[in-house]
């Protein structure tokens, strides 16, 4: 039986477009209605199905406002219009859409039209050269050092079922860098600990891998199963990993939630969540030495350059390396060799 937590998230998921016609064969909502089929067909997931679901269907509504109610009376110049639409849309807390949420949407649009003209439901692509948004691959804002981690990861009280259960949490995020839709879907079998692995399953892009894990990880799922897992259980046991109150497993949302508050109750100056460990553990290990292809694989990057980011905020190294190898590195203001200059 679904939880009314669960119910509750449902309907937050679910968004109401107001079309005005529904039942035209070569109008946008049934059309839409069969590429949505033909995206599930191809093996998307829910979660994309569902986001070219509002991307298009927002982009829908938009051109049934002005009277355009089939795909075939779409033009380039309308979609630049649309596009500069979303450049001006605020969110709800007055803040522009970022440069990313207008890429993703506008991809989905582009995605909508390239497949209609694929199945001869269009003569010509009107959005094949519609240009979309140029996204900066940002370095992330807050980088965790290990001390730092290590005072989170104190914060559960592990006297408890539930504190138990957090601690071998941020235990797992910190060890593997897995994003928390990976940690959420986790089951009890996809945990080796004689191994020390983890396998993630249908991860972004629906693409399988086996983490390395950590001794001291492992050791807290397992102590975690052993001794708080069956308080959380609800028959039947679907064998998730992490269990919520109601049985279930954690929502990615909650999980955030979760992680959020020991940072703050921690002390440590940053804000974030899962993804503070996911970035902690990728910097942290390329300052010691790893392989960026290493860090690649482990994190499920399908390119290197999302990677190397990392690359960019793992200083340590290049200081030491800096210091070890730079003439003037070690030279200290008005010092010999400095051609008896200061620095103040």
């Amino acid at each position: 039986m679904t939880s009314p937590a669960r119910r509750r998230a449902a309907a937050r998921r679910k968004r109401v477009f107001a079309f005005r016609d529904t039942t035209d064969p070569r109008g946008f909502v049934i059309l839409l209605k069969a590429h949505l089929e033909h995206m599930k067909v191809r093996g998307y997931s829910p979660r994309t199905v569902l986001s070219a679901e509002w991307s298009v269907s927002d982009f829908v509504v938009w051109c049934q406002e002005r009277d355009v109610m089939k795909p075939r009376d779409v033009t380039k110049p309308m979609l630049e219009r649309y596009q500069r639409t979303l450049f001006y849309t605020e969110k709800p807390d007055g803040s522009p859409l970022t440069l990313s949420t207008q890429h993703h949407r506008l991809s989905f649009i582009k995605q909508y039209f390239k497949w209609l003209a694929r199945e001869n439901h269009l003569l010509s692509n009107p959005a094949s050269e519609l240009e979309l948004p140029k996204v900066e691959k940002r370095l992330p804002k807050h980088v965790l050092t290990a001390t730092e981690a290590e005072a989170i990861l104190a914060q559960p009280d592990i006297r408890k079922p539930q504190g138990l259960r957090d601690r071998a949490i941020l235990e797992t995020f910190y060890s593997t860098g897995i994003r928390r839709t990976e940690l959420s879907g986790l089951k009890v079998h996809d945990v080796d600990t004689e191994r020390g692995t983890i396998t993630v399953r249908q991860g972004k892009g629906r693409r399988d891998r086996v983490v390395p894990v950590g001794e001291r990880a492992g050791a807290w799922i397992a102590k975690y199963v052993r001794e708080a897992r069956p308080d959380f259980v609800v028959e039947p046991d679907h064998g998730f990993l992490f269990l919520a109150a109601e049985g279930e497993p954690i929502a990615p949302k909650t999980l955030s939630l979760y992680v959020s508050r020991y940072v703050k109750a921690s002390g440590v100056a940053r804000t974030g969540s899962c993804h503070l460990f996911r970035h902690a553990m990728a910097t942290l290990m390329l300052e010691n030495g790893a392989d960026v292809r290493m860090i690649q694989a482990i994190l499920g990057h399908v390119k290197l350059t999302t990677t190397e980011i990392y690359t960019h905020v793992a200083i340590t190294k290049l200081k030491e390396i800096h210091t070890a190898t730079h003439p003037a590195a070690r030279l200290l203001p008005g010092g010999a060799g400095s051609g008896g200059g200061s620095a103040e």
